[in-house]
C-alpha cells in the first residue's frame, strides 16, 4: 500500500473536480519514472526485439536461474547498466550504437525495470522502455523461453 500525504481536491475541467493522492517514498520515485513511459507488454516487447531492439535482462542470476532466459536478451547487471548503453562511454556493449536506439529492460516484476529505464532516458536515450510486468507478464503471457545460454555482458 503507497505512503500517502493528505488527499487535495484538484480541480480539473470547467465544474468537475478529482481528488489526487500525492505519493512519497518510492512510490513515487515509481510513478515519476513511468510518468511519459510507454511501457510495452509481453507481445508487443517480442514484436519491438523482432523489428530490431535491444532487449536488456536485469534480473539477478538467482531470478534467471529460476524463471528462464528470455530470447534475444542481453543480460546486463543493473549495477552498470547506464555505462554498458551509453553511446559515449568507453565501456559500452557494441549494441549501442545510438541516442535513438530502442531499449526495451527487463526485470522479474516491471519495478525496477521502470527505474532503470528512466535512469537511461535521463542519459539521453530517449526510446529506453521497459516490459510492464516483467518476465513474469512474459510467462503468463504464455511466450517461450530461451533454449540457448544467456547472453551475458560484464
Amino acid at each position: 500500500m503507497p505512503r500517502c500525504r493528505q488527499a487535495r481536491v484538484v480541480p480539473v475541467g470547467h465544474d468537475r473536480r478529482v481528488t489526487s493522492v500525492e505519493l512519497q517514498g518510492v512510490d513515487a520515485l515509481l510513478a515519476q519514472a513511468r510518468d511519459g513511459l510507454r511501457r510495452l507488454d509481453p507481445h508487443e516487447t517480442r514484436a519491438a526485439v523482432a523489428a530490431g531492439a535491444l532487449l536488456i535482462d536485469t534480473r539477478t542470476d538467482v531470478q534467471r536461474e529460476r524463471q528462464g532466459d528470455l530470447p534475444g536478451a542481453i543480460v546486463i547487471d543493473r549495477t552498470v547498466l547506464e555505462w554498458r548503453l551509453d553511446p559515449a562511454s568507453p565501456n559500452r556493449i557494441p549494441e549501442a550504437t545510438g541516442y535513438d536506439r530502442v531499449i526495451i529492460v527487463v526485470c522479474r516484476q516491471g519495478y525496477s525495470s521502470s527505474l532503470a529505464a528512466a535512469s537511461l532516458r535521463a542519459l539521453g536515450l530517449h526510446n529506453a522502455t521497459d516490459l510492464a510486468g516483467g518476465v513474469e507478464a512474459w510467462l503468463a503471457a504464455g511466450l517461450r523461453m530461451a533454449s540457448t545460454p544467456a547472453d551475458i555482458r560484464f
